[in-house]
């Protein structure tokens, strides 16, 4: 049970894992600790949202249930992207929320996801707290204390209008490709591109339950890029299944990563004066191209270990404006608690409006360097940082990089496997340099 939560929540195969009862008494438990812990004397409330793919049917009736028989009133918003829940929770003064969503995994999977009051990630007390709830007996008001079920009627015009509000001008005279991984932003995301002045070409927007993510989206962007190419787009924007990442394509077809768009952005917010402390949250993932760019527009780097959360922990402890992860999960924290894609599309368009060039230009502001990475199997992880042949070589391959280069040797959360990862001024060196420490990994790390 201790496992329970990931990173991002409970996730896994809907009715295999994520089942009815799991689901049940998992509400039960968030209504406890979330709800009547921090609501002194008055009746909870929670905004429950969900993404289109079919078993999010089941998972809501069932989170709904679990929340009302604990009395709690439920705002149901139906189908809305992540950062939706998340800042409706705080709109109307919530007490907590439920995403249900597997964000970029297929179909079969789902997942639930708590966010605490504000539409904050949960701390790993709030977890904690939840798990050994799970062992006692959960509330049973009767009467008139029992929680209604109630349609959020409005939920989808307060957060398409929040998105409005954010955006510095408007996208007349664009013409923007989405792709909306036929997911929870299918609807909100061409809406409010549309009203925010754009021409919108929408694609992978007709989910049926179980297309989510099925070659569409920030994880398959050669749809998206063909589109842009044949309506001859200014943008492509590419959503995933909860609408919380975004990578872009400018208008040759190439794909735009989250470095990218950060590294352009942090100068967007450093020119408006609004980019707090001139610093930039990203994971130690990130390219060296992203901080070598930032040095030299005198934007301070700060890393964190790979995760939205430790992103999260360290734009607080650093009051930082922007942080994020190559994978597009980007953070506004002017306007939300969690990475909003159709938020951060909407700063790039307008960026890009504003100072009339194309994303091919302002992507300009960074040099990718050519990173590659190599998965080392079956090996002692737990020795990675330790084992002193594998320290000297790779002081001796960065001392070879120089400057322009770097290594990182990652442990897998859970598997016995040793990640590499080089980069280099050009593929062939990142390639043959990340081959050699794979291959010292596993000659003096075998289990």
């Amino acid at each position: 049970m201790s496992k329970l939560f990931g990173t991002d929540g409970v996730r896994g195969v809907a009715n295999e894992k994520i089942t009815v009862e799991l689901a049940t008494k998992l509400s039960q438990a968030a209504a406890e600790v979330l709800g009547h812990e921090d609501s002194a004397n008055r009746r909870p409330k929670a905004v429950v949202a969900r993404d289109p793919r079919i078993s999010s049917e089941f998972i809501n009736a069932a989170v709904s249930a679990g929340l009302a028989s604990s009395g709690v009133d439920v705002f149901d918003a139906g189908v809305l992207p992540t950062p939706a829940a998340a800042f409706l929770v705080d709109d109307i003064n919530a007490d907590f929320g439920v995403m249900i969503s597997a964000s970029h995994n297929p179909a079969p999977d789902n997942g639930i996801k708590f966010l605490s009051r504000g539409g904050e990630k949960l701390t790993d007390a709030q977890e904690d707290r939840i798990l050994e709830q799970l062992e006692h007996e959960p509330r049973r008001p009767i009467g008139a204390e029992v929680g209604r079920v109630r349609r959020f009627s409005d939920a989808e015009d307060r957060y398409a209008l929040h998105l409005l509000k954010t955006m510095p001008n408007r996208l007349e005279g664009m013409k923007i490709v989405i792709d909306a991984a036929h997911g929870a932003g299918s609807g909100v995301a061409p809406e409010v591109f549309t009203q925010a002045g754009a021409e919108v070409v929408v694609i992978g927007a007709d989910p049926d339950g179980l297309n989510i993510n099925h070659n569409y989206g920030s994880t398959h962007m050669e749809n998206l890029q063909a589109a842009v190419l044949e309506h001859g787009a200014d943008l492509g924007v590419a959503l995933d299944g909860d609408a919380d990442r975004f990578l872009a394509v400018d208008h040759k077809g190439t794909i735009v990563d989250g470095d990218q768009i950060m590294a352009m952005m942090a100068v967007a917010l450093k020119d408006q004066g609004a980019l707090k402390d001139d610093t930039l949250v990203v994971t130690v993932m990130s390219n060296l191209g992203l901080k070598l760019a930032m040095q030299q527009h005198d934007i301070n780097v700060v890393e964190t270990k790979v995760g939205d959360r430790y992103v999260l922990e360290a734009m607080a402890a650093n009051q930082a404006s922007l942080g994020g992860e190559q994978s597009g999960h980007i953070i506004f924290s002017q306007w939300a608690t969690t990475g909003d894609g159709i938020l951060t599309g909407l700063q790039l368009a307008a960026r890009m409006n504003a100072t009339k060039k194309k994303l091919a230009d302002l992507a300009t502001v960074m040099t990718r360097l050519p990173q590659v990475l190599i998965n080392v199997k079956d090996v002692d992880k737990a020795a990675v940082d330790s084992h002193s042949v594998v320290k000297q070589e790779v002081v001796a391959v960065e001392s070879q990089l120089g400057e322009t280069g770097r290594v990182l040797l990652r442990q897998s959360g859970t598997e016995p496997v040793v990640r590499v990862m080089v980069e280099a001024a050009d593929k062939a060196t990142a390639q043959q340099q990340a081959q050699y420490l794979a291959d010292v990994v596993s000659e003096n790390l075998p289990l």
